[in-house]
């Protein structure tokens, strides 16, 4: 069979995958509390059990050092699955709502109920993370899941296609492939679809799901800022700030994208970075096992080709660390350049190891050219003066704000992920995923026998009149401030 025959035949199995996961969905099999249990546990056995094959996938796709791969993938998700089954029974309870006066006797509640069939597309740079995590929100709000792994990580994309049946057959359907499976299943009916990537593929997405009416969440990316003053250490805003910028290599949709700050602030941080660096990955950082490589040929030509744009004699760029690539290896060293605003690496986002210092003149300053950009998906502000962290909460929108901290957000089980504007719409984690994933349903109870109603029933005298004004539907004064 040639390889246009076999991806034929892979798209016309499609809609018999997602149709056969929504019968599942039908019987009412997934709705009991005990079934979704089971799932999240079995899916937390998965990752146990075969930890090994999850890391040397991982290894493979982005040369992901082990511990680096249990912390934001496999760990990251048996963490989640944990704090899941832990609540989930609670999450889960009909969440009772006052009734007006007027309406008495009666009892009003929503309860949440699972929407139906999922399509989770998931991204590249962290694979099994990014795939499975909406899937544990959607199976613990009693949804079934059709996947569809980034098949720029191959190896990843292998080892959940041949896990997961294992594990989570019915409940979880993988289809593996590219652009025309995509657009396959893009074509399906679904009840939720939930995207992980670009703006780019965003839009398309979202024009598909509007086809059916289907609700989306969208977790997009974007350049995520970071203001530093005079106020800190910088020593340690700098090993904080080379962390989150270059684990997995820079390709993380949270890291730091650029860093603003007033010359004496970012020359200080400046003075700090180099050392950051080779604390975390050592002086030859191409010979660490902590330290990834790009994903593939096209992205270490993206973000090298803007590097060396960039490193011209003519742009006004000042290397401060790094700059050496290697495209045998897709490696680019860990590398940070005072840049202005109008420099290549700053008109997208970067989604590399490279970290651009752009000089402003204030703190308002920073702030003002942020709002003049993109709503980021996270930004973070190292600055001790409590008037200034104000300032950023009250007059800045991102997905997350942090203080002190970069892409650490993402492991508080309460807080909500997701982006604003550009950088998204929607969240997940802990119970938002549950609230993502299901329906809230409004229940209203009110008995036949008194009927209270026959108060505002036509037709419309004097009492009935002054009834519905005063108690049913009143109209409060104001004083004038």
């Amino acid at each position: 069979m040639s390889a246009q025959e076999t991806d034929i035949t892979a798209t016309n199995s499609i809609p018999a995958t997602v149709d056969a996961a929504r019968q599942l969905f039908t019987t009412g099999t997934t709705k009991p509390l005990d079934w979704r249990l089971s799932q999240l546990k079995a899916m937390n056995r998965m990752l146990t059990e075969h930890r090994d094959d999850f890391t040397a996938a991982l290894a493979a796709d982005l040369g992901k050092h082990p511990a680096e791969a249990w912390l934001t993938e496999i760990g990251f998700l048996t963490a989640e699955i944990a704090h899941t089954v832990k609540h989930l029974s609670s999450w889960l309870a009909p969440r009772k709502v006052p009734v007006p006066l007027a309406l008495m006797p009666a009892k009003a509640a929503t309860v949440l109920e699972p929407l139906g069939l999922v399509l989770v597309i998931a991204p590249w740079n962290y694979p099994i993370q990014l795939l499975l995590a909406p899937v544990i929100g959607a199976l613990a709000a009693g949804n079934v899941v059709v996947a569809k792994p980034s098949e720029l990580a191959p190896a990843s994309s292998a080892v959940l296609a041949k896990l997961i049946p294992q594990y989570l057959a019915g409940a979880v359907s993988i289809v593996e492939g590219g652009v025309p499976e995509t657009t396959t299943l893009l074509e399906q009916r679904f009840d939720h679809i939930f995207y992980t990537g670009n703006g780019r593929v965003g839009r398309i997405v979202m024009a598909a799901a509007a086809k059916n009416l289907t609700p989306v969440t969208l977790e997009l990316g974007g350049k995520s800022p970071v203001y530093i003053d005079d106020t800190v250490d910088a020593r340690a805003a700098a090993a904080r700030i080379a962390w989150g910028k270059f684990m997995n290599a820079g390709q993380t949709c949270v890291a730091p994208d650029y860093v603003l700050g007033t010359d004496t602030a970012l020359a200080r941080l400046a003075d700090e970075l180099p050392g950051a660096i080779a604390d975390l990955y050592g002086h030859e950082p191409a010979h660490s096992l902590a330290y990834g490589r790009m994903v593939n040929d096209g992205a270490f030509s993206r973000v090298a080709g803007m590097l060396a744009v960039d490193l011209q004699e003519d742009t006004g760029s000042a290397l401060i660390a790094g700059g050496a690539t290697d495209a045998a290896t897709r490696y680019i060293e860990p590398t940070v350049m005072h840049v202005d605003a109008e420099s290549a690496v700053m008109e997208g986002e970067i989604f590399g190891p490279v970290l651009p210092l752009v000089t402003v003149e204030s703190a308002q300053g920073a702030i003002d050219f942020i709002n003049a950009r993109d709503k980021p998906l996270s930004l973070y502000v190292f600055s001790e003066n409590k008037e200034v962290r104000q300032a950023f909460t009250d007059q800045t929108s991102s997905g997350a704000l942090n203080f002190g901290v970069p892409v650490a957000h993402l492991s508080v089980p309460g807080l909500p992920f997701g982006g604003v504007g550009e950088s998204g719409m929607g969240s997940y984690h802990g119970k938002h995923s549950i609230d993502t994933f299901s329906h809230h349903k409004a229940i209203l109870e009110k008995p036949l026998s008194p009927d209270t109603l026959s108060l505002i029933y036509p037709p419309f005298g004097a009492i009935t009149k002054q009834i519905i004004k005063r108690f049913v539907a009143p109209a409060k004064k104001f004083r004038k401030d």
